[in-house]
């Protein structure tokens, strides 16, 4: 037997091939871009999505003659998109992604509405779903008017597989439409934000059967007639599925296009007045928090566009071992800002500039500031009650050694790196595949991955770059102001 897992991402598709233990067989990914066709807009295709799905799928089949073999598939996806849907499942506009923070003060108004954040358990962020419907409510009337379904960008890609409108429960509760600690649509929470519950996708846990490949997908994929499609996750919650992060105590940091601490949680203790995010979990009983910075690889990657170097080349530079901050400082809200400031509009900016300053002093301002941005998630989170003894780092970030021990040291806890092979969302989907084929318990099949190096904080560094936070949280209020 086989299990595909697929991580719908932002910028690409990656698909994973595992065997009937979990054991990585293959994978390939997919690339695709969004659209910024305003300042804090961005949009994507959800055609795209397909066409990488289906490239994704020829690659595996043609590689590995064991997908033929395949017995169920997982999707993980991006967050929050809202893909429109009309009476013959026509795609209305382009999906508006996660990123975006067009629906500011439609999310304020929501967000001030009685009882939404007792029972979404979240504040209305912009990024969030809801919101962007009011949004198109309110600028595209006759979009609007068209909506038969409203699916998330995991849910859209199950709908391809299975011919059924179906979600689960991570991914919807970043909508503000979930009861979160219910696990259920609110129809209360519908209509503050004029929806129904007809238009919301059947909702299931992401360990659960949602349904059974398409026999035309089965045929033209050269697979049996019985492969069962999970309920699949949001992409947080499938990472924490991949590294094993269902209890108390555990959790990760993500170092990707945003930046994400992640603490799984048995019991269900939102805390929406500290912009911590509280949602479900992909298996049942579970919930994580986590905090969210909108532009962490994203601020780098913004450098590396302005000067002309690759990331990796700007990051070398620096060597490996960290050194106290320097006068130059970066505020990473290029997109606005999640946790803790829950703030759309928010930009980032350079201060302490000098005609002496060098690429180098840039690129350690951008590095710290990210830093000191996830510093703000980590307070947020222990104040909920969250727990670290350490933290497991994934993502394209963590190829830097310096930045590493900069946010050890910033965070005060120890960094685990995973020992190689697979541990991301593709393999948490890949995991949630293997429950709902196999009825297999969740507990059993979401094991850790091997731990290799561990970061631990640069003691000596300690108090700099406490200082340096101190500065970091000071600049805040005076660069919103001036804004």
């Amino acid at each position: 037997m086989s299990f595909l897992g697929i991580d719908l991402g932002t910028s690409g598709l990656r698909a994973l091939l595992v065997d009937e233990g979990g054991v990585p067989v293959g994978s390939t990914e997919w690339h695709y871009a969004a659209a910024h066709p305003k300042s804090g807009w961005s949009e994507q295709d959800p055609a795209d999505w397909i066409a990488a799905l289906e490239g994704a799928v020829a690659n595996l089949r043609a590689a590995h003659p064991e997908f033929a073999r395949l017995k169920g598939i997982g999707i993980a996806g991006h967050m929050h998109g809202a893909t429109l849907l009309d009476e013959t499942d026509t795609v209305i506009r382009p999906c508006i992604l996660w990123n975006d923070t067009r629906s500011e003060a439609e999310a304020a108004r929501l967000d001030a509405t009685d009882r939404v954040r007792e029972l979404s358990g979240n504040i209305v962020f912009p990024g969030f779903t809801a919101p962007k419907l009011e949004w198109v409510r309110a600028h595209e009337p006759a979009h609007f008017a068209r909506i038969r379904k409203v699916l998330l960008p995991a849910a859209y890609l199950n709908l391809y597989l299975t011919g059924d409108y179906v979600s689960d429960m991570s991914d919807g509760a970043g909508t503000s439409w979930l009861d979160t600690g219910r696990r259920e649509w609110s129809d209360y929470l519908l209509e503050q934000g004029h929806m129904r519950r007809d238009q919301m996708p059947r909702i299931v846990e992401g360990a659960d059967r949602a349904g059974t490949l398409r026999a035309d997908l089965a045929r033209k994929w050269g697979v049996g007639g019985d492969v069962a499609v999970a309920g699949g996750a949001g992409d947080n919650a499938a990472a924490a599925c991949g590294i094993g992060a269902l209890d108390e105590g555990q959790g990760f940091v993500s170092l990707g296009t945003s930046g994400v601490i992640v603490a799984a949680r048995q019991g269900y203790t939102p805390a929406p007045e500290t912009a911590v995010h509280t949602f479900c979990h992909a298996v049942p009983n579970r919930w994580y928090q986590m905090g969210v910075m909108l532009s962490a690889t994203d601020s780098l990657n913004w450098l590396s566009g302005i000067v002309g170097a690759k990331p990796a080349d700007l990051t070398a530079a620096l060597g490996d071992d960290p050194v106290a901050p320097g006068k130059a400082r970066f505020l990473p809200y290029l997109s606005g800002e999640r946790t803790p400031h829950n703030d759309a509009v928010i930009r980032g900016g350079f201060t302490g500039l000098g005609t002496d300053t060098t690429r180098d002093d840039m690129t350690r301002a951008v590095l710290e500031g990210v830093a000191f941005a996830l510093r703000d998630n980590f307070d947020a989170l222990t104040a909920t009650g969250a727990r670290f003894d350490g933290l497991i780092a994934i993502g394209g970030g963590t190829r830097s050694l310096y930045w590493l021990r900069m946010i050890a040291t910033v965070l005060g806890v120890p960094l685990h790196l995973p020992a190689g092979g697979e541990f991301g969302a593709a393999l948490g989907a890949a995991r949630l595949a293997i429950c709902a084929a196999t009825g297999a318990d969740p507990q059993e099949v979401m094991e850790g991955p091997a731990l290799g190096r561990q970061i631990d904080p640069v003691a000596e560094l300690r108090a700099p770059f406490e200082d340096g936070y101190a500065r970091f949280r000071a600049a805040y209020p005076l660069i919103r102001q001036a804004q």
